[in-house]
């Protein structure tokens, strides 16, 4: 009975002291678990002050991955693109069948699904003076370029594309654009 009165003293006393003050701060046995300290490991002076090399050695390309494309988004950018840029993948039927696919979800709405600018969005006056490809002095480096970066009401398509999709829509469009020419 001596030890049973003792149990009850003791979670009487633990109660008590575990029932403190809530308006002032209790003992933190491990505080960064709580509170932690955000560490940029890229930064110029690395972690803790020790530098630290974790970005890929210039001109690398990651595992399973393409090139980055590093043409800067202004009209010198664009000229350059539309001089130097060209195609990876040689011009095949899996990648027209496949651009055309990826042309009608993401292009054929604005351009028209022949090229000529006359897509849904223009027909119902949404967005006026879109391209017709006939008309433009445009090389699959352009192309490329502006599905990268947008240009003027055309927005960037490069989150919504992969790589090889991209390329493959611009072959698309050359043969779009020589059909129009014809």
């Amino acid at each position: 009975m001596k030890n049973f009165k003792l149990i009850i003293v003791l979670v009487f006393a633990a109660s008590l002291a575990s029932c403190g003050d809530k308006r002032t701060p209790q003992l933190q046995y491990m505080p960064d678990m709580y509170e932690s300290i955000p560490y940029d490991a890229d930064a110029e002076n690395g972690l803790l002050g020790k530098p630290v090399n974790s970005k890929p050695v210039a001109g690398t390309i990651p595992r399973g991955g393409h090139p980055a494309y590093d043409i800067a988004d202004t009209n010198e950018g664009y000229e350059k693109a539309k001089t130097t840029l060209k195609s990876p993948f040689a011009k095949s039927a899996e990648n027209l069948e496949n651009g055309k696919k990826m042309y009608a979800i993401y292009c054929a709405t604005c351009h028209g699904t022949k090229g000529d600018g006359n897509g849904y969005l223009s027909q119902a006056d949404k967005f006026l003076g879109i391209p017709n490809y006939k008309d433009r002095d445009i090389t699959e480096g352009s192309i490329y370029h502006v599905l990268i970066h947008g240009k003027n009401l055309m927005g960037s398509h490069s989150s919504q594309l992969t790589y090889k999709e991209r390329w493959q829509i611009v072959q698309y469009v050359e043969v779009l654009r020589t059909n129009l020419l014809k």
